[in-house]
């Protein structure tokens, strides 16, 4: 049976760092991007092939995917400075939004060119708008236009639509709680909801795993975010480290 070949997009960041060894050690070949050349030692030294590319170069990113003809795409891309550093936050909610629409839109046109079909997106779970809780992934979004947060919502709501409803993509959405844990920034837990970035990314391998499809929160059941669907359908657990060896 062939190695099914996985297109990470983000390998170097906090997620993609610790997705990449759970998923070579679950038998995937892992091509990871990052922009950065400088990083390619790093996600190779995970057991990923690097793939050095911008999200927002379309064209280099189709051939990029079309040369792996990969099985699905994971879209880890972030672009945040490092502890969420609220002197750089502005300008980087910008080009977060932007990755979530216009780097959205290209993983999602190279994956179909290429012959893709599946795709797994990282999302967020604290903006949800205020109502009975806890809170499941069928409670609507704060799609307020006036909040501060408009911005952020916009790009978030743009990922989960073509993640989710364009044609022949079967896509799965994780809403993740705040990150915290090597890599982050963060090494106590932050407000809720909030997740450690192991038991984050061992949801995308799950959902892999399992090829569940649609969203699901990724929460500690601390909070208001209820992340029942992920245990019962994914098997998640957020107590899960990456030295826990048992579920992968």
């Amino acid at each position: 049976m062939a190695q099914e070949r996985i297109f990470l997009a983000g390998a170097a960041g906090a997620i993609g760092a610790r997705l990449t060894p759970l998923l070579v050690k679950a038998g995937y070949a892992v091509f990871g991007t990052t922009r950065d050349a400088r990083k390619a030692a790093s996600i190779e030294a995970n057991g990923a092939m690097p793939v050095i590319v911008d999200v927002f170069d379309a064209d280099a990113l189709r051939a990029e995917v079309a040369k792996v003809q990969p099985d699905a795409v994971v879209h880890q891309l972030t672009d945040l400075p490092p502890g969420l550093d609220k002197t750089r936050m502005p300008e980087a909610v910008v080009r977060n939004a932007a990755i979530r629409t216009k780097g959205t839109r290209n993983l999602v046109n190279a994956a179909l060119e290429a012959g893709c079909h599946r795709m797994i997106s990282q999302s967020v779970a604290w903006f949800y708008a205020h109502g009975a809780v806890p809170l499941t992934e069928t409670a609507p979004l704060d799609l307020d236009p006036q909040s501060p947060s408009a911005t952020t919502v916009g790009g978030i709501v743009a990922l989960e639509e073509l993640t989710l409803r364009t044609p022949d993509i079967r896509g799965t959405v994780l809403r993740y709680g705040r990150f915290y844990g090597p890599g982050t920034g963060f090494d106590a837990p932050p407000a809720t909801p909030r997740v450690h970035v192991d038991a984050a990314a061992h949801a995308a391998l799950l959902v892999l795993q399992v090829d569940s499809e649609g969203v699901f929160n990724i929460a500690e059941p601390e909070g208001d975010i209820d992340s029942t669907k992920a245990r019962e359908q994914l098997g998640w657990r957020a107590s899960f480290r990456l030295a826990d060896t048992s579920l992968t």
